[in-house]
């Protein structure tokens, strides 16, 4: 298989690597790296359980793998457990927040397989060995500090990370948040229609209210104004049948200003 431009450390780490002349040189095991750069040279590989001899490959001498095996082109450096423990790599490092709370362990990168440049690095909240477990994409920008085993990162939570490869509790609980996110969404929507339809009812009644006093205020001036009328007629009338009896001639022998 030819070898794509970009590739994660995950798809070659436990594959055998085999050279050119068919030996095969064991499982690749840890990479070597260059941290102060962001970049790897190479990796590891164990040709037996039972020496402490390990094979150094350079990335130069990678050129091509499968789902089992990794081919290389040339010889290896031979070199021991011990000095390769004092490489500095930042494989399996533990993950800190802002504020020096530990989150996770650096779990794969993915790199250029040309120069090695990598481009960003997958962290786990737990045991990355653990099938399943959850990646979340760490850039280079986020990384304030590094040690040898360990980075400081400008971030709170693995929520201010991108999720690249998400567990079935992970999905479940990012589920979770959507729908939470979504029911406080239509609880604070039916909470406002409802505050609407309440001043809206509210200044109904409020309209209604000043509606039916003005019509009383309007009915008792009418009923007011008919009464009066029909008071003054009826006087009006005894008036006249008084002057009949006393033999008055008109209207104008009742004024009792002329």
């Amino acid at each position: 298989m030819n070898l794509p431009n970009q590739l994660l450390f995950s798809d070659l780490l436990k594959h055998n690597v085999r050279c050119d002349t068919g030996i095969d040189h064991g499982p690749i095991i840890i990479p070597w790296m260059h941290p102060p750069a962001h970049r790897i040279l190479g990796f590891i590989s164990r040709p037996s359980n039972f020496r402490l001899e390990r094979d150094v490959w350079r990335l130069d001498q990678l050129k091509g793998f499968n789902k089992e095996e990794v081919y290389v082109k040339g010889n290896s450096s031979i070199s021991d457990n011990q000095t390769l423990e004092r490489f500095p790599t930042l494989m399996n490092a533990n993950l800190f927040n802002r504020r020096g709370e530990k989150l996770g362990l650096i779990a794969d990168f993915l790199f250029d397989t040309k120069k090695g440049n990598i481009k960003y690095y997958l962290v786990s909240r737990s045991n990355p060995l653990i099938p399943g477990s959850s990646r979340w994409r760490l850039p280079l920008s986020k990384i304030m500090d590094k040690q040898p085993g360990s980075i400081s990162c400008d971030i709170d939570t693995f929520e201010d990370l991108l999720i690249q490869t998400a567990s079935l509790r992970e999905e479940f609980l990012n589920k979770s948040r959507k729908w939470k996110t979504q029911f406080q969404d239509l609880t604070y929507q039916a909470s406002d229609r409802l505050e609407g339809w309440i001043d809206d009812q509210i200044n109904e009644n409020e309209i209604n209210d000043r509606d039916d006093i003005a019509s009383e205020n309007t009915d008792s001036y009418d009923d007011w104004i008919d009464n009066f009328d029909m008071d003054s007629s009826e006087e009006f009338n005894t008036m006249n049948q008084r002057q009949k009896k006393k033999g008055l001639r008109n209207e104008s022998d009742l004024d009792p200003w002329i």
